[in-house]
């Protein structure tokens, strides 16, 4: 249909905050076995992304809690920098992956937010 497809968009935005993650040092679970979770995520489609294209994500972080923090995106053409195609975001939760609970997020990244 010469688009991107609406789930393709949520791909796009994982992609950028694992690149970000991974920029910080955290390309996953760090040596106590906690890292992030992502548990919300939400996207509003402004202009059709057509197929094929380069685009470019552009990372906000902000919203600092005690073991969260949300995150908001934009997704914008390589050739059109100042339209906006995309807007999203997703809620991090710094978690210990096998006590499945929620920990403080890393005082690395919070300094990078405060």
């Amino acid at each position: 249909m010469g688009h991107v497809n609406n789930t393709v968009y949520f791909r796009y935005l994982e992609q950028a905050r694992i690149a970000w993650f991974e920029s910080l040092g955290h390309g996953g679970k760090d040596a106590s076995g906690c890292g992030p979770v992502i548990i919300n995520a939400h996207m509003s489609f402004l202009k059709q992304l057509r197929y094929p294209g380069d685009i470019e994500c552009r990372m906000f972080a902000g919203d600092l809690g005690r073991t969260s923090f949300e995150t908001r995106m934009e997704i914008r053409r390589i050739d059109q920098p100042d339209v906006v195609y995309a807007q999203g975001g997703a809620k991090v939760v710094w978690c210990d992956y096998e006590a499945e609970k929620s920990v403080p997020v890393p005082p690395a990244i919070r300094a990078l937010m405060e």
